[in-house]
């Protein structure tokens, strides 16, 4: 007999205890080992099979972790579940279906898991959804320490320089319900000078896009200087002005001959105030009701990064503010961008740039899936190579936005 006072426990389900067990065998498993776990959970509620495919580098392809072929994101169903954040229900052949759901650290696509299972209810399709959160949780916590997921994502090898500015990198994308950043750059094995940092904190927004002198392994640590400077002075709770002190002292003490340009700023997520310092970058793009508000951001400018110890007569850094309104989009780009050109000349140009972004907007496209495909069409443009690092960074306030629901279409 129940004591009175005390609530009922409800007892745990088979199926719960098999989901204890495979979350407990993660932290003692190994990159693969931990999706063969997930496959022996898979078949016994009842799943047949289960494959985690993850995007490349260049977001242009799926790579299965443990065999199968590699996808093509913007050909497949797996790709059009990737591009679209959405899952994806297909015939799976022998009287079985075939799901496919994003792969999503926060707001963050890393790739897509493939199910094969003979029937689907409502229990199963929680049980899935449930199980890509969790994959994903632990494709980015193995990423930190192991190679193996990094090897399979690359389809030829990094430049040294490269490979020291991709240890700085954050994920493409960060997010929380009031606001999104997101970001691009190219080339993804050839990185020069150009870098991105963003961050998030309850009310804050951070984002940092650099452009460094030169194509060299100095101008890679350069950019790594920077970023580092920068993330050490927000850390420590500077502020914009502040943080670019920091940053110039960084690269005038250990790179005296060394400068870049850039952009530093924050996003209040309360408020939707927006703050920049611009250290002779392009100045931020406004995109309000879809369209571009020419001028919106443009600043009288000031010197790059590095030149303290050049100029004596250096003016303090100024931080300007501009009030963002809900549903409001900011563009942060290099130079790479608008300046890429074909054979015949012809630049990308900032009319180009911008009428993609509104575009895609008015189709409801998500910004991520925005900028990959961008990215893409610059790399085209200049047929297949790039001549300049090109950086791109998006960031949204969406006050009013809900939290998400995954949605069947």
């Amino acid at each position: 007999m129940q004591e009175p006072g005390v609530a009922e426990v409800t007892p745990l389900s088979k199926s719960e205890l098999l989901f204890q067990e495979l979350v407990r065998s993660v932290h003692e498993s190994g990159p693969i080992e931990v999706l063969e776990a997930a496959g022996r959970y898979g078949t016994a509620i009842g799943l047949s099979k289960i494959t985690v495919h993850l995007v490349d580098l260049q977001q242009r392809l799926l790579v299965p972790l443990t065999g199968g072929p590699i996808l093509d994101v913007d050909s497949s169903v797996a790709g059009e579940a990737y591009r679209s954040d959405t899952l994806r229900l297909a015939e799976g052949g022998a009287d079985e279906l075939s799901l496919w759901l994003p792969l999503k650290d926060g707001a963050d696509r890393v790739g897509v898991l493939h199910i094969r299972t003979p029937r689907i209810d409502e229990p199963i399709l929680r049980r899935c959804h449930t199980l890509a959160s969790l994959l994903a949780l632990v494709v980015t916590s193995k990423r930190a320490y192991s190679d193996t997921y990094v090897r399979r994502t690359r389809t030829r090898d990094v430049q040294l320089r490269t490979e020291m500015l991709r240890a700085f990198l954050p994920p493409r994308t960060l997010g929380a319900r009031r606001g999104v950043s997101t970001a691009v750059l190219e080339p993804a094995y050839e990185l020069g000078g150009d870098a991105f940092d963003h961050s998030i904190t309850r009310n804050t927004l951070h984002a940092v896009i650099l452009d460094a002198m030169g194509h060299d392994l100095a101008s890679g640590l350069t950019a790594s200087v920077a970023m580092a400077g920068a993330r050490s002075a927000r850390r420590n709770g500077a502020d914009l002005a502040e943080l670019t002190d920091n940053v110039e002292h960084a690269l005038v003490t250990w790179l005296p001959e060394r400068f870049c340009t850039a952009v530093f700023a924050t996003l209040d997520l309360s408020t939707g105030v927006f703050s920049w310092v611009n250290c002779a970058h392009p100045a931020p793009l406004l995109i309000r009701d879809r369209r571009l508000v020419e001028g919106a951001m443009d600043r009288t400018p000031e010197l790059p990064l590095g030149l303290d110890g050049v100029f004596t007569d250096v003016s303090p850094r100024t931080v300007h503010e501009f009030a963002l309104e809900p549903g409001d989009q900011v563009l942060l780009y290099t130079d790479g961008v608008t300046d890429a050109h074909d054979s015949d000349g012809q630049m990308f140009g900032l009319e180009r740039f911008t009428d993609f972004v509104i575009r895609a907007a008015s189709a409801d496209e998500p910004a991520p899936e925005t900028l990959r495909r961008l990215i893409h069409a610059i790399h085209d443009h200049q047929r297949g190579s790039f001549t300049d690092d090109a950086t791109i960074m998006l960031l949204e306030w969406t006050p009013d936005r809900g939290i998400p629901r995954p949605r069947i279409d």
